[in-house]
């Protein structure tokens, strides 16, 4: 009998049940960096992104060196930690370009030194993860896990990218009930494993951005995080405790995606339906990277307790009463109800708060739907004035006001 042989079988590594969706580890760092330094799509991709009106031989050239500077940046990164520490600059660059000002609160009242599921609103694929972890670094704690649908990475580069930046994939394109129930059983066990593991996992309270503005949690979300305790038969609640969940909230001052979004809203409203174009969500999260987003808040709220998690449905408000209770109004909000009401009678029962709004505001706003179809510029507006007509109409009729139409 070959005893070396046997030896070999035993100590063989167990295979990894989450090889496919987790983030990239270290020990495979250099091989994928390895991979998008002679990633000439990549590379060219950048060029056009940034020199798009250079003719195309100096565009070729261009190309050529940013793959040879990649790939001596890339040489001396080997790890996880060390890849996120090159991105930083570029980071706090992209940042710094594109808001004129990040405020954070809440971390001060929190533990860096225990792993947190960060639940949170969701309004831009790329910018709401990134300025979390930007957030977090600041104050010195670690970065978490980053929870992102497969539909956005259907480029292998991009995946790659994302992969190596701590994201790990929802499994969203999925249409085989058992094969779709399995994958999230699966992904139930991952976030679990990985705060087990002391990472903290960024997860968004529903399934998609919310487009129209409305940030609200779903139960479907709070019920898949609780399939991983399903072999110990725990309850809701118990589950729950082991993730130790605390609403996110990060809001911009102006979306650089806002007329895409009305766009489709529209859209689904007048026909049901709305396809996307090949490489819309790629286009949606680079102008959502390099667009003007003015002033940024990021909130971090309090741990959900005990009572708070009895049941999805009082979860759900509970995280959405935070949420809620964290966020700012800022003057654009007041002169997008302005403008529904003057220009295109809508929700005259509310009263703007015209203090901060100036003609220069209410200009910008504008331009910013010029040349759209009615039905396009008044979805806008909702969206820019929703937190203020979801406030008044709670204040008014126990419940938010819905959009009224066109």
């Amino acid at each position: 009998m070959d005893l070396n042989s046997e030896q070999r079988v035993t100590d063989s590594p167990a295979p990894d049940p989450y090889a496919d969706i987790r983030p990239y580890e270290d020990a495979e760092v250099a091989a994928v960096l390895e991979r998008l330094g002679r990633s000439r799509p990549l590379h060219q991709a950048l060029v056009q992104y940034r020199f798009g009106r250079m003719p195309l031989f100096m565009q070729s050239w261009l190309a050529s060196l940013l793959g040879a500077q990649l790939r001596r940046h890339f040489a001396p990164v080997t790890t996880v930690h060390a890849f996120q520490s090159w991105l930083e600059h570029w980071v706090e660059t992209l940042i710094r370009k594109t808001t004129t000002e990040v405020t954070i609160r809440g971390l001060d009242q929190l533990s860096p030194d225990k792993p947190h599921l960060w639940l949170s609103n969701h309004r831009d694929i790329a910018m709401d993860p990134t300025l979390v972890n930007f957030a977090l670094m600041q104050q010195g704690w670690p970065t978490a896990q980053i929870a992102i649908g497969d539909n956005l990475l259907q480029n292998p580069v991009l995946s790659d990218v994302m992969r190596l930046n701590k994201s790990f994939l929802v499994r969203r394109s999925l249409t085989d009930r058992r094969e779709k129930l399995r994958e999230l059983q699966k992904l139930s066990s991952y976030i679990q494993d990985a705060l087990n593991k002391g990472h903290s996992v960024w997860l968004a309270q529903r399934e998609g951005r919310a487009k129209d503005n409305l940030d609200r949690t779903d139960t479907a979300v709070l019920k898949m995080l609780t399939l991983s305790g399903r072999d110990s038969n725990l309850e809701f609640t118990e589950a729950m405790r082991r993730l130790n969940p605390v609403p996110v909230v990060i809001q911009y001052e102006w979306d650089p995606c806002d007329v895409l979004k009305a766009r489709e809203l529209v859209a689904l409203a007048e026909t049901g339906e709305y396809q996307k174009k090949e490489g819309e969500d790629t286009l949606s999260m680079m102008r959502g990277l390099s667009g003007h987003k003015g002033r940024v808040c990021i909130g971090f709220g309090r741990p959900l307790t005990v009572p708070e998690m009895e049941t999805p449905q009082l979860m759900a408000a509970a995280t959405d009463a935070q949420i809620r209770s964290m966020s700012v109004v800022f003057p654009v909000s007041h002169a997008a109800l302005m403008l529904l009401q003057r220009d295109f009678g809508q929700y005259r029962g509310l009263r703007p708060d015209m203090t901060e709004v100036t003609d220069e505001l209410v200009e910008k706003l504008q331009s910013r739907y010029a040349g759209e179809e009615r039905a396009v510029a008044v979805r806008l507006l909702c969206n820019y004035a929703v937190n203020v007509i979801d406030m008044q109409g709670r204040n008014k009729h126990s419940g938010p006001v819905p959009f009224t139409g066109q």
